[in-house]
C-alpha cells in the first residue's frame, strides 16, 4: 500500500519543457523553476489552524517550567506560525515522572492486549477522519508538498498504526525444552519508559515508527520533537488521547538538543532511547545513554546511497527513477539515491535526460496543486545546500543545471545536477540533503561495487537492470540495510528498515522493530517427578 502510494508521485506524467528552455510553461498550468513564478507567487493561505502548541505531560498540555518559547517557521517565507514552549531537562523531568507512574501504576502495561488494540485502531480511524486538516498542518510546519502529506504520508501514518495494532496480541514468549527436570519459558515484557526523538524531514511517519511498536508492547514514552517542526506530533496526540489513551503514556516534549534532548538521553529513569537523526548526533545520543544508566539504544542516522544504473537499463525509466529516488520530499531523505552511478555506455545519455528532467521539476508554494518540490526545511539547511553546491563547482564537478536559490523569499533551491563527479569530492561523500543530484560514471561490476560500498554509511542503495544475475549479485554485495531493485523508496509497514555501519543501530518497521521495545526474560521452575520432559 506504501509502495503504490509513494509512486503517486513518480508515476505522474513529468511536465514539459519549453523550446527556450528558460520560461517553461505546461498545459497543466505550472511554471517551470527556470523561471522562479512559482516561487515568487503569493503563499497561498494554509487551510487549516494551530490547535495545539503547548507541551503535552501527563494528558494535559502546558507551558514550559522556563516560560520560554520559540518559534515554529514557515518554511514557504520563513514568517511565524506560532511559537512553541522551549521544553528543557526540568520539563523532560516532568514528562518521564508522569511516563514512570504511567507504567508503573497505570492502566496501560496491564490492559489486556485487545484492550490496547483497540484504542490504537480508534485512533487510526480518528487520524483517517482528519486526514487533510492533519496533512495541511504537516505542510505548513515543513514546507513538505500537500499532495505528498494527504495521499502519502498521513495514510502511512495510518497503515502503520493499524499495523502495530495487530501485533498487540500476537506478542509471547516460548517453552523451552530444559536438559533437567525444569519447566523453561520465556516472557516478553514491555522495556518501560522509551524516550523518542524524532527528525524534521519526515515527523509524522517517524511519529508512526517509533510510538507505534512501543505502544503495541505496552510501553509509556517521552518524544522530543524536532525544534523545526513540533506541530503535527501535538495534534495527532491529542487525537490518540481521545481514541481513550491513558494520561501520562505518551508525553510530548518540544525543544532543542542539547537542552531537551540530552536530558532525555542522560535520564537515569528512562529505560530506552530510540532516535532518528544525524550520524554526528547520534554518536552524542549513544554517548549520553551509555554514560547515564547505559539505557539500549536503536539510531536511525545518516546514509548516502548509492543508485547504480547499470548498462542494460531502460535509460528513460531509469532516468525517472533516479530523479525520484534522488529529489523526493526536497532531497531531505536518509536514504535519497545521491550517489548516482551510471555505466559508461548510458552515460551520456541518461546524463542528458537527466538534466532535462531536473529543468522540467515544477518548483513551487507546497499547497499548491502539481508541484513536485517545495522549500528546504530552514535557512540552516538551506544555506548548507548552498555550501555543498559550491564546493562541488570548485572542486570540478560540472554544474549542468540549478545551483542557486530560487526566488527571494523562502528557502527554495533549484534543482541541481553534477556530472564529471568524483568520489573523493565532498558532494559524493557527504550528505547534502537536498536537491542535488551527483553523477558518476564506472565501467564494470566488481568497480561500482568496491565504490558504493567505500563510505562510512550503509543505510540503503538502488539497482536499476534487466538482468537477474547482475541484480543478484549486486543485492548481495551492496552494504545496506536496504537494497531497492528496480524501485526506491518502498515503505510498507511490514518492510524493516534501518542502516549498517554509520547509518545506525537496529531496525524499524515490521516485527523486528517490536524487539527493540521488549525484554526476554527466561522463568525456570524446578518439577517433581514430572511425566515427561
Amino acid at each position: 500500500m506504501a509502495a503504490r502510494r509513494i509512486s503517486f508521485l513518480l508515476s505522474r506524467s513529468a511536465p514539459l519543457l519549453s523550446r527556450g528552455g528558460k520560461q517553461s510553461y505546461t498545459s497543466r498550468g505550472i511554471f517551470q523553476y527556470t523561471t522562479a513564478a512559482a516561487a515568487l507567487e503569493e503563499p497561498i493561505k494554509p487551510p487549516v489552524n494551530v490547535q495545539y502548541d503547548k507541551l503535552l505531560i501527563n494528558g494535559q498540555f502546558a507551558d514550559a517550567a522556563s516560560g520560554k518559547n520559540f518559534p515554529s517557521l514557515d518554511p514557504r517565507t520563513g514568517e511565524v506560525i506560532t511559537h512553541v514552549p522551549e521544553g528543557d531537562a526540568e520539563d523532560i523531568n516532568r514528562a518521564v515522572l508522569a511516563a514512570r507512574k504511567a507504567f508503573d501504576e497505570g492502566p496501560w502495561p496491564k490492559m489486556t492486549a485487545y484492550e490496547r488494540q483497540r484504542i490504537l485502531l480508534r485512533f487510526a480511524d480518528l487520524v483517517e477522519k482528519h486526514n487533510d486538516e492533519i496533512a495541511a498542518l504537516e505542510t505548513w510546519d515543513s514546507g513538505k508538498l500537500f499532495e505528498q502529506c494527504a495521499k502519502i504520508e498521513v495514510p502511512m501514518f495510518v497503515r502503520l498504526f493499524r499495523y502495530y495494532a495487530g501485533w498487540t496480541d500476537k506478542i509471547h514468549g516460548m517453552t523451552i525444552p530444559g536438559d533437567g527436570p525444569h519447566h523453561v519459558q520465556t516472557l516478553h515484557e514491555p522495556i518501560g519508559v522509551c524516550g523518542q526523538i524524532i527528525p524534521w524531514n519526515f515527523p509524522l511517519v517517524m511519529f508512526a515508527w517509533k510510538v507505534g511498536p512501543a505502544l503495541a508492547c505496552g510501553n509509556t514514552i517521552v518524544l522530543k520533537t524536532a525544534e523545526q517542526t513540533p506541530l503535527s506530533a501535538l495534534l495527532v496526540s491529542k487525537l490518540l488521547h481521545e481514541a481513550g489513551l491513558p494520561d501520562g503514556v505518551l508525553n510530548i516534549v518540544s525543544g532543542f538538543g542539547p537542552t531537551a534532548g540530552a536530558a532525555l538521553c542522560s535520564h537515569m529513569d528512562v529505560d530506552k532511547i530510540a532516535f532518528t537523526g544525524s550520524t554526528e548526533t547520534g554518536k552524542i545520543v549513544l554517548e549520553l545513554s551509555a554514560k547515564s544508566n547505559l539505557k539500549p539504544v536503536t539510531l536511525e542516522l545518516g546514509g548516502k546511497s548509492p543508485f547504480i544504473v547499470c548498462e542494460d537499463a531502460d535509460v528513460d525509466k531509469a532516468v525517472e527513477l533516479a530523479h525520484f529516488a534522488l529529489f523526493f520530499n526536497q532531497g531531505q531523505c536518509c536514504c535519497a539515491g545521491s550517489r548516482t552511478y551510471v555505466h559508461e555506455k548510458v552515460y551520456d545519455e541518461f546524463l542528458e535526460k537527466a538534466k532535462a528532467r531536473a529543468l522540467q521539476r515544477a518548483v513551487g508554494d507546497p499547497f499548491k496543486s502539481g508541484m513536485e518540490q517545495g522549500p528546504q526545511i530552514d535557512s540552516e539547511q538551506f544555506e548548507k545546500i548552498l555550501k555543498y553546491i559550491r564546493s562541488g563547482t570548485e572542486s570540478g564537478a560540472t554544474l549542468e543545471t540549478g545551483g542557486d536559490r530560487l526566488g527571494t523569499k523562502g528557502y527554495y533551491v533549484q534543482p541541481t545536477v553534477f556530472s564529471n563527479v568524483k568520489d573523493d569530492m565532498l558532494i559524493a561523500k557527504d550528505e547534502i540533503f537536498g536537491p542535488v543530484q551527483t553523477i558518476l560514471k564506472f565501467n564494470e561490476l566488481n568497480d561500482v561495487i568496491k565504490r558504493a560500498n567505500n563510505t562510512r554509511y550503509g543505510l540503503a542503495a538502488g539497482v536499476f537492470t534487466s538482468n537477474l544475475d547482475t541484480a543478484n549479485t549486486l543485492t548481495r554485495a551492496l552494504r545496506a540495510g536496504t537494497v531497492w531493485i528496480n524501485c526506491f523508496d518502498t515503505f510498507d509497514a511490514t518492510i524493516p528498515f534501518g542502516g549498517y555501519k554509520m547509518s545506525g543501530i537496529g531496525r524499524e518497521k515490521g516485527e523486528y522493530s517490536l524487539k527493540n521495545y521488549l525484554q526476554v526474560k527466561a522463568v525456570v521452575t524446578a518439577l517433581k517427578n514430572p511425566a515427561w520432559l
